[in-house]
């Protein structure tokens, strides 16, 4: 049953949300790591801003950082309403 009854495409996806929660929770800390990865990045790319490969690992863990928004996401897509 959908929660929003007059529009065609549905929002509200628990069952979605539910699936996802444990992934979430893995990508939450998968997250803290890049979360980690990002200060130490941050801090090298201060020391040397000529090391490119640190401002790919910089990029890295912002994807990193922004997993579980995603996975989340994509999980309650994945579930018809």
């Amino acid at each position: 049953m959908c929660c929003c009854c007059c529009s065609e495409e549905c929002e509200c996806r628990p069952l979605g949300f539910l699936l996802g929660l444990p992934f979430a929770f893995l990508a939450l800390l998968l997250s803290l790591i890049g979360v980690i990865i990002w200060i130490v990045g941050l801090l090298l790319t201060c020391i040397c801003p000529c090391c490119l490969c640190v401002t790919i690992i910089v990029e890295l863990a912002l994807g990193m950082i922004k997993a579980p928004f995603l996975v989340m996401k994509w999980f309650t897509e994945q579930i018809p309403c």
